[in-house]
């Protein structure tokens, strides 16, 4: 089954403690689309400026990605700059330079509508609506962030009932529910409509809620970690991808879903942009799922006190 994904598609300046790279190709679609598109074909609609070049373009129709979605409108593409130290999990953002997205107005193909798994990307709950109702998707994933949890929080609130998947980190959760606890955070946010919900923890790994059960993992242990931006929507990628080739959302398919975009994520953040993930190989991929596979895995024993 193929895939919508609706988001940004951006140029990244990055600088980390083991270097600095500018204009990398980035935005949530681009990671997104990218990591999905090992798995299954990927339509994307995205807005980019007149600096957006083809060879930027032949990124995406290099792989299995649909861009007939794709809008070049006059001005600049939007553009980031962020800076990390030592410490990977947080950074500090030195620009944000929205231009063409500004005004971003998702506009579908015809053809994109009936796409079966639907990826709401990192943009405003009002716009993720506005696609959601002109769509007609069977599984809807969605992402967003603590600045639309903070200023549209009845938009996300209405956004939330039609949702069979949220994916977001930990101080999102924290943040949505208004609840230091990350398990009482889980079950309130899973009221408010979503029928699962994937909370991303960095470095700790990752844990999936539902009503009826609860999954956890570790991160991939990864030592060459470069630049951690786009992880997140590599693993949304990663997660829906499986999901999409499979075609199926049962609990053990989930589960295995949150392994591969764990798998997927690792890679990525093991070089600038998207550079790991363009030289990526499929036997690489299965290589680390089978590893992360064994590293998870116990043999279940019966412990008996024996008496002294």
């Amino acid at each position: 089954m193929s895939i919508l994904a609706v988001g940004s598609i951006a140029f990244d300046a990055v600088e980390t403690p083991f270097g600095s790279r500018e204009q990398i190709l980035g935005g949530s679609c681009t990671h997104f689309a990218i990591a999905a598109s090992f798995f299954t074909s990927v339509n994307v609609v995205a807005v980019v400026g007149e600096d957006f070049t083809d060879e930027q373009l032949a990124v995406f129709k290099s792989r299995k990605i649909n861009t007939a979605g794709l809008e070049r409108r006059p001005g600049k593409t939007f553009r980031w700059k962020g800076k990390y130290g030592y410490d990977l999990n947080t950074r500090e953002t030195i620009y944000t330079h929205l231009n063409v997205f500004a005004d971003f107005d998702p506009k579908i193909p015809e053809e994109f509508k009936d796409t079966p798994f639907l990826f709401l990307g990192n943009i405003s709950p009002k716009l993720q609506l506005e696609v959601f109702k002109n769509t007609r998707p069977r599984f809807t994933a969605l992402d967003t962030m603590n600045y639309w949890i903070e200023s549209t929080p009845d938009e996300l609130r209405e956004l939330l009932q039609f949702v069979d998947l949220l994916i977001i980190n930990d101080e999102e959760a924290r943040e949505l529910a208004r609840e230091a606890n990350l398990i009482k955070a889980a079950r309130k946010i899973l009221s408010f409509g979503p029928k699962r919900l994937v909370v991303k923890r960095g470095e700790y790994g990752a844990a999936m809620f539902s009503q009826e059960s609860y999954f956890a993992m570790p991160a991939f242990p990864t030592e060459d970690v470069f630049d951690p931006t786009g992880a997140g929507d590599t693993f949304a990628g990663g997660f829906i991808g499986y999901l999409a080739a499979v075609n199926s959302t049962d609990e053990n398919d989930m589960r295995r879903a949150m392994i591969y975009a764990s798998v997927m994520a690792s890679f990525n953040v093991e070089e600038f942009g998207c550079d790991r993930m363009l030289r990526l190989t499929y036997r690489e991929i299965n290589e680390r799922f089978k590893y992360f596979k064994r590293i998870m895995h116990f043999e279940e024993i019966e412990f008996e006190r024996k008496s002294v």
